[in-house]
């Protein structure tokens, strides 16, 4: 049990930079989160449907040439993707298409771990 409070600990202090940046939205949750170990830039869709890179609010148009960063090879360009669970998927492929565009293939999905209780409930 210990083991278990001391690993989501670690996981939440790794992944707290990424989760408090200024714009909030639930984001979903998953039974595997991959630890966060470097930084990145931060596209967030919140639950308006309005889209940020890091803190700043931009169009979705705009967004492939924001990323596009010259002197780097966008095939080794990473970003996080943070995403309200309440935004529908129609937006959200029109902000992954955008980032997409901008050559970038190399996205990470921002998500909460489920919580004990939960997973337990769920019956597997």
């Amino acid at each position: 049990m210990v083991d278990v409070v001391l690993v989501l600990l670690v996981i939440f202090m790794i992944t707290e930079p990424v989760l408090q940046s200024g714009i909030e939205v639930n984001v979903p949750k998953t039974r595997t989160v991959k630890q966060i170990t470097e930084q990145r830039l931060v596209v967030t869709i919140d639950r308006d449907q309005q889209v940020f890179l890091n803190d700043q609010p931009i169009n979705v148009h705009e967004l492939p040439a924001r990323l596009h960063q010259p002197g780097i090879d966008p095939a080794h360009q990473a970003i996080y993707l943070r995403s309200d669970e309440r935004v529908p998927f129609g937006a959200f492929a029109s902000v992954m298409d955008a980032v997409k565009q901008s050559g970038i293939t190399n996205v990470s999905i921002v998500t909460q771990p489920l919580d004990a209780k939960n997973a337990d409930d769920s019956g597997n």
